[in-house]
């Protein structure tokens, strides 16, 4: 369920005994709204990227997020050029249940899968890297799209997709995991961007791109995300946000 505003009181005007009642919905782009993930949610239903920061304290990173439906070639090659990360699809646990993908550590035997000394988490929510069966080398903004939007179409007919006629292993996408319980037990931009499709009503398939800066050779700081989107008429939201209405 996403947060709702607080009702307002009613105003009462000074030349009447009655009072009116003011609105509970948030004017866009005030100040309430900025603090909502309605915008957020608004976005995703049609088919436009967001950015989520996660927090300073955990990754303090901000990624470019789609729902993997809306995720064209053009689509592909923003997040090559304007984000810079890794291109990778989240999808719900039970969905990569249903699909019998594991946790990228669990599936391979070799050492150095032994310790996940993460400076962020207790583990990564990496899977395995995928192509669709039709794509060429899979690696093309063309190709990348075709296997994202096939992962979104799988993630919404789990019962009906076979997951190994339509994709093969490994490939140039990479899948990620979600928690069993979403933001009640891990925070990454897996589960905040899982969660906010669950919250829009769409299939639990999502994808997401780290924002990196070409000059420091570091994440983009939040300040420069909030540029980014305010400059591309995009939707900045906090993880805190997120958690808040959504945890």
């Amino acid at each position: 369920m996403t947060g709702q505003q607080a009702g307002a009181h009613p105003d009462t005007d000074p030349n009447t005994d009655e009072g009116t009642e003011t609105s509970t919905e948030a004017a866009p782009g005030s100040s309430s709204e900025r603090e909502s993930i309605d915008p957020a949610l608004r976005a995703l239903r049609a088919g436009e990227p967001i950015l989520v920061h996660d927090a300073a304290d955990r990754e303090g990173e901000t990624d470019l997020i789609y729902h993997a439906d809306a995720v064209t070639p053009d689509a592909v090659a923003r997040m090559r050029n304007d984000a810079g990360g890794l291109v990778c699809v989240a999808l719900g646990h039970d969905i990569a249940e249903a699909f019998d993908l594991p946790f990228y550590g669990e599936a391979v035997d070799h050492p150095a899968t032994g310790d996940h000394d993460l400076g962020y988490d207790e583990r990564s929510s990496f899977s395995l890297t995928v192509n669709h069966r039709d794509t060429y080398t899979g690696i093309t903004d063309a190709d990348r799209s075709q296997t994202i939007r096939a992962l979104g179409e799988a993630a919404a007919t789990p019962a009906t997709t076979d997951f190994a006629s339509a994709f093969r292993v490994p490939g140039h996408v990479h899948l990620l995991k979600g928690a069993p319980d979403l933001l009640a037990q891990r925070e990454g931009h897996t589960e905040l961007g899982l969660a906010l499709a669950t919250a829009a009503d769409l299939p639990p398939a999502v994808v997401v791109c780290e924002m990196l800066d070409d000059e420091t050779g570091q994440a983009r700081t939040p300040a420069d995300a909030r540029v980014y989107a305010d400059d591309n008429d995009f939707i900045y939201v906090e993880g805190q946000t997120v958690l808040n209405q959504l945890a």
